[in-house]
């Protein structure tokens, strides 16, 4: 995976699907690109804002996910929290519904990393 402004890397087991582009005889304008899940050992299935991956990988046994256009804002509350700052596709191509705040619970992810150094977890807690 190449350096990217905001990588989350997921816990270990962990690994991605990605639905298949639906491709009918006309287009459907406005529903978004085809689906990107995180999926966890036991089956939990968490979706990702699939027009916002600009690159992912599964294969060293655990989801790693870099982000364009998100931020990490940090911890509210219980959660992980990361904001779109700005749309990567062109507005006839997303979804009017597409959040513009995601939520991970903190024992989802290994680490977050924004311009390839951790953020997340901080440093007290990785000793």
């Amino acid at each position: 995976m190449h350096p990217s402004p905001l990588v989350i890397e997921f816990v270990a087991g962990t690994r991605l699907r990605r639905e298949a582009p639906f491709s009918p005889g006309l287009p459907i304008v406005g529903n978004g690109p085809p689906g990107t899940f995180v999926i966890f050992p036991g089956g939990r299935q968490v979706p990702l804002p699939t027009d916002q991956v600009i690159d992912s990988d599964d294969g060293g046994g655990a989801a790693q996910v870099a982000f364009g256009g998100m931020r990490f804002d940090g911890m509210e509350g219980d959660l992980l929290v990361f904001r779109r700052v700005k749309d990567l596709w062109p507005e006839a191509q997303l979804s009017p519904e597409r959040g513009r705040r995601m939520t991970l619970e903190p024992e989802m992810v290994a680490a977050i990393r924004v311009d390839d150094v951790v953020v997340w977890p901080p440093r007290e807690r990785m000793n």
